[in-house]
């Protein structure tokens, strides 16, 4: 009552400075007086019902019209303030939410390689973009030892935070199996076990996994319903897609998956992305495989992160800057 009737001098105040002088200050006044009621929550019929209140003391005789008018205004204000309320509620939850999905996108960020190990004879470029602050992406290239590559890329069906908890289950369950399960195809029917498991059944993951011995230069390779890749040969200036068929992980719980294998020469290399790079679109124009290829050529001469980069940021210009889904690139080529 206290607060009420404050805010009522306050405002009778206010308005015969303005009524009477019609000053700036006493517009700045009523600025200030603003700030305030927003600070102390106080609801809109209540500074309409204040505002009546002054009024009838400062004028004594108003019009029963007039008096009629306000109190319309008040029943008007008595919903609009309602609705005002709730949507204060909606904006509180919205800012959890973004606070939420900011923790969720930093922990993403820590299941990403902060460095791309190189191994002998061997370029890597990689590229990873989210659409939105969540990513459903994944990638992660290891090096077991000194000879050998491991390069994982992943696809969760799903976004927000579902999806980044679905990613940190695929790295943990990655990093705990045994050192000497480093084939393909073995790899992917072990994570499919955990992954069928242990997520909802209307998500699924797409993978594809591939080992590189930089000493007999074979790049070995499943895939589990995956994007497929390209391999480029460097002797014939030709581009094969690199196609390994296999359900997606979290269907079915025996599924088993075929492993295939590529012989690298100098100057071929393997080119490995999600499903975003190929669905990029202007307006109603989706991307070619043949238009990506295109753009490669176009930078095959630079290092492979270069080529990467710039694939991106034509792709991403050619967009409006407006990527529709998570966009990474993965560019492993033999050095001659």
């Amino acid at each position: 009552m206290e607060m009420y009737q404050a805010l009522q001098n306050s405002y009778k105040q206010i308005l015969y400075n303005f009524l009477n002088k019609k000053s700036e200050q006493s517009l700045y006044d009523a600025q200030q007086f603003s700030k305030k009621v927003i600070e102390e929550e106080i609801a809109p019929e209540e500074i309409v019902s204040i505002h009546l209140e002054v009024i009838e003391e400062l004028y004594p005789n108003l019009p029963q019209e007039t008096r009629e008018s306000f109190e319309f205004l008040l029943e008007v204000m008595i919903g609009y303030g309602m609705a005002h309320r709730e949507h204060q509620i909606l904006k509180r939850k919205q800012l959890e939410l973004e606070s939420e999905f900011d923790v969720a996108a930093n922990m993403q960020d820590t299941f990403l390689p902060k460095e791309i190990p190189q191994s002998k004879d061997v370029d890597i470029g990689v590229i990873s973009v989210p659409a939105s602050k969540m990513n459903g992406d994944y990638y992660n290239i290891i090096k077991p030892d000194s000879d050998s590559l491991s390069i994982a890329i992943a696809d969760i069906i799903g976004k927000g935070v579902p999806a980044a908890l679905c990613m940190s289950m695929i790295k943990y369950a990655m990093d705990s199996l045994p050192e000497d399960l480093m084939q393909p195809g073995q790899l992917l029917a072990s994570l499919n076990r955990t992954v069928e498991k242990n997520i909802a059944s209307h998500m699924f993951v797409t993978m594809m996994y591939a080992s590189y011995d930089a000493r007999t230069h074979l790049f070995s390779y499943a895939g589990a319903g995956h994007e497929p890749g390209f391999y480029y040969n460097a002797a014939e200036d030709r581009f094969e897609e690199l196609f390994a068929k296999g359900l997606a992980l979290g269907i079915s719980r025996d599924t088993q998956y075929r492993e295939y294998q590529q012989l690298l020469q100098p100057g071929d290399f393997i080119v490995l992305l999600s499903d975003g790079v190929t669905e990029c679109r202007a307006g109603e124009e989706f991307l070619e495989r043949d238009e990506l290829t295109r753009l490669i050529r176009l930078y095959q001469d630079r290092s492979v992160q270069e080529i990467v980069d710039c694939v991106y940021k034509d792709l991403e210009k050619w967009q409006d800057f407006q990527l529709h889904d998570d966009f990474t690139l993965i560019i492993l080529r033999r050095e001659v």
